[in-house]
């Protein structure tokens, strides 16, 4: 089982161009697309959250039944769910305006347990950003971390929800040593103002780095790096790109048996290429569709 932690929330994608386009909604939210792309490949998959009972709430569990993932774990509130207007530019990529205000997945309070078999966690996204809810999944990631469970974390940064950088930047750092996989956009790695060797030494055994179009580069700490090329594909938009890669790296490492540091080490240069290149074509199959509509396993051949 992989449990997927973080917020759900609906995308507003304009259906045009121009700032007064018409809005469609659509499920997202970082944590949400993984946890729905990790359901699509097949792998044993739960969300641990905290929705509305609005109709969004409601819709957002539908898509992760719809999907195949266990919902036992979301708490559930009377408040309204998060908004995300998405600006999409020129070439596909999408930008952000939140109405994070009074929304449901802000008071996520960490769980007593983990859902029973679970092998790995996911973090990452609005949910390490907005409090209270954003120290209650640090705990749960330092608990599981503790516990001896694989933890993935994509930061996925959205500045414009981050009042103080610095502050932020020194959490980041404070998390690394429970992370087993960290994965991030080179503009991410860049606002963050790290780099993938620093990174390594403070704790992953894995720094995976995403190039949009130009492909992924991992990081591993005994100093070697592997880089795959991207898939070429018609962009109709990068909404839910990076998330997919995510589901395509945790699935991969899953069927490998390789979820554990120790494994990742010693995946090797034609296990790296391998999952790399199954998280590419992924990611642009999801980008060769409208919102986060990421791939089925029948979509793809074996990780």
């Amino acid at each position: 089982m992989i449990v997927v932690a973080g917020e759900a929330l609906i995308d507003l994608v304009p259906q045009g161009r121009g700032a007064l386009a018409p809005l469609q909604p659509a499920l997202g939210g970082g944590p949400y697309n993984t946890a729905v792309a990790l359901g699509r490949l097949g792998s044993p998959t739960a969300f641990c959250s905290r929705t509305s009972h609005d109709a969004f709430g409601e819709a957002l569990l539908d898509g992760l039944r719809h999907a195949g993932v266990d919902v036992s774990a979301v708490q559930r509130g009377t408040e309204p769910t998060t908004l995300a207007a998405a600006t999409i530019d020129e070439d596909g990529s999408a930008s952000y305006s939140f109405y994070v205000e009074g929304t449901a997945d802000r008071l996520f309070t960490a769980p007593a347990h983990l859902p029973e078999g679970t092998r790995a966690v996911s973090f990452g996204t609005c949910s390490l950003v907005l409090e209270p809810g954003a120290s209650a999944y640090e705990e749960l990631m330092r608990s599981a971390a503790a516990q001896g469970v694989f933890t993935a974390l994509d930061p996925n940064i959205r500045a414009g929800l981050i009042p103080d950088p610095d502050a932020y930047r020194a959490r980041f750092k404070s998390w690394l040593p429970s992370v087993s996989l960290l994965k991030l956009s080179a503009e991410d790695a860049a606002w963050l103002g790290g780099s993938p060797r620093e990174w390594l030494a403070s704790g992953p055994a894995a720094v995976v780095i995403t190039h949009g179009g130009d492909g992924i580069t991992a990081y591993t700490g005994d100093g070697a790096e592997y880089s795959v090329p991207g898939v070429r594909v018609d962009v109709v938009d990068t909404i839910g790109a990076g998330d997919t890669v995510n589901a395509a790296l945790l699935h991969g490492l899953a069927a490998r048996d390789a979820l554990s540091p120790a494994a990742v080490a010693s995946l090797g240069a034609d296990g790296w290429t391998e999952l790399l290149g199954f998280a590419a074509h992924a990611a642009a199959i999801t980008c060769s569709r409208a919102g986060a509509e990421p791939p089925y396993a029948s979509e793809l051949a074996g990780p």
